[in-house]
């Protein structure tokens, strides 16, 4: 694994850097694999998953990024939280992505992520060859988008990770029914950072603001069109068992809108699945494995 930075572009006033994480040889004929994660999070949600797809063992030895948005991970953070916007944020994409010489790849995406996808695919096709959706689909739950509202940016002062992970699992323990103390441990440690003594949030708390206007009876943008765009190649729909972001419905649509969509529902998660657990990691590796 390596740390890398992809320098940005003056031309729309970028942030110091951008950060992702890279695994594997750039020397493999298989096809890259790109992953995105959600609002909040950053590449550390996808290392248990990108080790076992950059493994040489079982001829998979892909090369795979993770990457950090601007304002999350160890990407810079912005001046002005209006820029934490899925436009710049897809600029910042294609940016990280000339650098690294990524010319198509399989994505996966969490959660925003996975609405970055759909966005590539309707602006950008011939970047993929297959795409993972992570709990996401082109119509978004006002009760998870509210659910989320209520806490990004919030952090009650935390001095140890036993505090953090029971502050973690307080939070969660309605949607994640079944989750062991050491996965635990792992999203705490990809969730938060010590620093002075204190735990901190491993994004910027100004992320929040990009929340400010949406309320219950907020009309909320769907992405059919976008989705439709993934047609042309195969998909993986991932959906948290007790998720309140993508509904049975909206997952049933969806199946019935492409003609190579695979469905896996995660029991026992709710929004967004961790991608922890190895019976998931295998489902999506083997996904991969069959994409042309």
């Amino acid at each position: 694994m390596a740390n890398s930075e992809a320098k940005s572009a003056s031309r729309y006033v970028a942030v110091p850097r951008l950060h992702y994480l890279e695994y594997g040889s750039r020397h493999t004929s298989a096809p890259s694999v790109v992953c995105l994660p959600g609002l909040t999070r950053n590449a550390e949600d996808f290392d248990r998953l990108a080790r076992v797809l950059a493994a040489p063992a079982g001829g998979r030895g892909r090369r795979v990024l993770a990457l950090d948005y601007r304002g999350r991970g160890e990407s810079g953070w912005d001046k002005d939280w209006r820029r934490y916007d899925l436009k710049f944020e897809q600029l910042d994409i294609l940016e990280t992505l000339t650098a690294a010489d990524v010319t198509n790849a399989i994505f996966i995406g969490t959660s925003r992520g996975g609405l970055h996808v759909m966005l590539l695919a309707a602006t950008r096709p011939s970047l993929l060859r297959g795409a993972v959706l992570n709990d996401i689909g082109p119509v978004v739950d006002i009760t998870g988008l509210m659910r989320i509202k209520s806490y990004v940016g919030k952090l009650p002062r935390l001095k140890t990770w036993k505090e953090a992970i029971e502050f973690l699992r307080q939070g969660a323990c309605l949607h994640f029914t079944n989750v062991s103390d050491a996965d635990w441990k792992t999203y705490a440690c990809q969730t938060f950072t010590l620093k002075n003594g204190r735990i901190k949030l491993r994004y910027d708390p100004a992320l929040a603001r990009t929340l400010d206007a949406v309320t219950p009876e907020s009309p909320l943008q769907e992405l059919w069109p976008q989705f439709e765009a993934l047609k042309n190649v195969p998909v993986l729909g991932i959906r948290g068992e007790n998720s309140d972001i993508l509904s049975p419905s909206t997952f049933a649509e969806m199946r019935k809108r492409h003609p190579a969509f695979e469905q896996l529902i995660v029991k026992e998660q709710g929004h967004a699945p961790l991608l922890l657990d190895a019976p998931t990691i295998s489902a999506i590796a083997d996904f991969v494995d069959r994409v042309p």
